[in-house]
Order: structure tokens, then sequence, then C-alpha cells
């Protein structure tokens, strides 16, 4: 029974990493994949090896927060399963209705469930992840938002994945060591650009797997029933499992759908967000990259309408509303690339001075942010942590789970 047990809980874990590969790729190599910078299993190879580095190197302290820490109930082989059944189903859920849930969310609802079903949670570690949850999306907007008022139009400039004819690297194999060299045709622009691209890529696949590797095995580690690294490995190996299968339809949605987004918006909601969610996961803290990014392209785009703004108008409230259509005026003035869409080296513009009431590049009120859509998605994604939390709660209240 105990084995029958066992072989059930790592198959539920492998579940469980399956879906936050499948969802995580897309969103970490979807601009590479979008822009044709990397094919779909090159993309597969990377978040992969890089989900597994940051399980391995910044994790731990993620599993040890949600598998010992959280709550003070010992994790039996069958309350493992029902725990993580629970983050499973909610996730799928999630991905029936087409709502981008948090995964770290989702499997802290479901064990502070247990908890506070069982009187064992731990209140003050539940109230620094809550603290945290609530001050990192601030930090995402404002960090996002000053890049978008007073560097965004340069970035726009200089930042490019041109695609020329032939290979991007040569290499000379005259000698013992090949030695690379910059294709016949690649521009240093074109070969900066495209590490960048596929740099951004590894690193959002690092911060992934610091995060959610745990979210797949911490109850396992919790338990007893795998050692530490093992069930990292685990789980590092089921979401790579995620990536060369289902995420090659999430790579799609992400590289070719998301064509308003401009490039080099989405690598600096991914830096912002990917540099975050690690630093919380290096505290043990699990973090919701889906709105922390979520924020992010909101404040990026708040930052970019209100550039001609004076700031102080801004605070007393006479600021347009912020969107990410406020992000593409740039980048259709300045031909930049987009996610999924066109491609090719910026000519140089002149930007509005910071201040000035010109606000002739000031996006239209129909392409702006709307405050309410944005109120909609983040309230559905809390939505799902909340049920889980509750289903978790009356289940091992009422139900005689050992």
């Amino acid at each position: 029974m105990v084995e029958l047990l066992f072989a059930l809980g790592v198959l539920v874990a492998i579940f469980v990493g399956f879906n936050i590969g499948g969802s995580s790729t897309g969103v970490a190599f979807g601009p590479a994949v979008g822009s044709n910078t990397l094919s779909k299993l090159s993309a597969a190879a990377l978040m992969t090896i890089f989900a597994m580095a940051g399980g391995l190197l910044v994790g731990p302290a993620v599993v040890k927060s949600l598998g010992s820490d959280l709550v003070a109930t010992q994790f039996s082989p069958l309350i493992s399963i029902v725990v993580l059944f629970f983050i499973g189903v909610a996730l799928f859920l999630s991905n029936v209705v087409g709502v981008p849930a948090s995964t770290s969310m989702t499997a802290v609802g479901a064990i502070a469930g247990l908890g506070l079903a069982r009187g064992t949670l731990n209140a003050a570690l539940m109230l620094e992840i809550v603290s945290w949850w609530l001050v990192s999306p601030i930090i995402a907007f404002w960090v996002s938002g000053v890049i978008g008022r007073y560097f965004y139009p340069r970035l726009v400039e200089w930042f490019a994945v041109s695609q020329s004819e032939g290979s991007l690297l040569d290499f000379d194999r005259s000698g013992a060591v090949p030695r690379p060299s910059l294709g016949e045709n690649t521009t240093p622009r074109e070969f900066v650009g495209t590490v960048v691209v596929i740099g951004i890529g590894c690193y959002m696949g690092f911060s992934a797997g610091a995060s959610n590797v745990a979210n797949a095995v911490a109850p396992l580690v919790g338990n007893g029933s795998l050692d530490l690294y093992p069930a990292i490995l685990l789980g590092g190996g089921a979401i790579g499992l995620g990536a060369f299968t289902i995420a090659r339809r999430t790579m799609d949605t992400v590289g070719n759908d998301l064509t308003d987004l401009p490039l080099v918006a989405a690598i600096v909601v991914a830096a912002v967000a990917s540099t975050i969610v690690t630093f919380l996961s290096a505290l043990g803290i699990p973090a919701s990259f889906v709105i922390i990014a979520t924020m992010s392209i909101v404040g990026l785009g708040w930052g970019r309408a209100t550039r001609t703004t004076r700031l102080s108008d801004t605070v007393q409230g006479e600021a347009p509303v912020a969107s990410v259509g406020a992000l593409t005026t740039d980048a259709e003035a300045a031909d930049a690339p987009t996610v999924g869409g066109k491609k090719g080296t910026p000519k140089q513009a002149e930007t509005e001075p910071i201040g000035e009431e010109s606000r002739d590049d000031i996006p239209s009120a129909s392409d702006l942010f709307e405050p309410g859509t944005t109120a909609r998605v983040i309230f559905l994604q809390n939505i799902v942590p909340s049920i889980a939390t509750l289903a978790a709660y009356l289940v091992f209240k009422f139900l005689p789970i050992a």
C-alpha cells in the first residue's frame, strides 16, 4: 500500500510539473520563438536545462518553506497526494478557461488550507508570504514605470533583432578548436539582439525553476518520500517533459499572437519580473510570476504614456491611463520588431523631452489600458488559489485523511 501511494504521489507530482513546464516555457521563450531566433526544440531544451539549474541552485529554499515551514502537519503520503491533486486540478481548470493562474499561489493556498484545517498553519510565515505578494507587484510596476518614462524610447532606438541571410555565426575549423566569428551578413546589432533575447529566455527559465519546482515536489519532500535534490530533479524533469510537448502550443500563442507587444517591451517585462521572482525565491518566498509580469506590463505602459506629462500632473491624477498600447507608439514610429511581428533595424527618432506639453505621440484613449480588464484578470488569477485553499480546507477538515 505504501509503495502504491508513493508511486501515485510521484505521478501526481509529474503531472503538476508537466503543467508548469507547458505554461512557463511559452512565457519564457515565446518572444525568441516568435522572432524566429530559436526553434521550439531548442527552446524546450534550454527551458529544461535552466529550470533544472534554478531548482537546484535557488529552489531548495522554496521547497523548505512549502514542505516543512508553512505547516507543522507531517505530510503523509496520502496528504501529499491530495495537496498535489488540488494544485494540479486548479491549474488544469485555469488552463481550460484560459486564465493564467499563479502556480505558486495555488500551491501555497492548498497547503495553507491543510494548515488551517489541522490548526498547524505557520501564521508568521504566511503573513510574510502574503506581504511579499502585495509588495512585489508594486515594485514591478514602479521599476517598469521608471524604465518606460525615462529609458524606453532610447531602448527602442538601438535594440532590434534584424535577421540577415545566412547563419548567425561561422566557425573556423582549421585549428584544433573551432573559432567562431560573425556570419557573412550578421551585424553586431543582430548578434547582440539575438543573444539578449535568448539570454532573457534562459533567465526566465531559471526563475521559473527556482520558484515553481517546489510547487510540484515540496509535499513529497515534506513527508520524506524523496530527498531534496532527487525531488528537484524529478520536478525539473517533469517541467522539461511539458516543455517538449504541450509547450509547443503556448510558445505559438505567446510568440505569434501577441503582435501588439514590442519585442523590447517583452524583454523589459521578462527581466524585471524574473529578477523579482528569483530574489524572492532565494528568500524562500513562493512568488507569482504571472501577477508580477502583469503589473510590469501595466507599469511600462504607464511610464510610456505619461512620458510627456509633468510628474506633478501624474501624482494629481491628470495623466492619461496607461496601457500596453502605449508601448507600441515608439515601436511603430521606429520600425522596431514586435513579438511574432515585423523585424528590422530601428531608425533614429526624436523623442519628446519629458514634461513637455505636446502629447501628439500619446496613444488615444481607445488604445489605453483598461483598468477594468486588468482588475478582472488579476481577480480571476486570485480566484484559482482561493478555490484550492477552500477545497483543501474542507477536505482536510471533514474527511478522515491521515
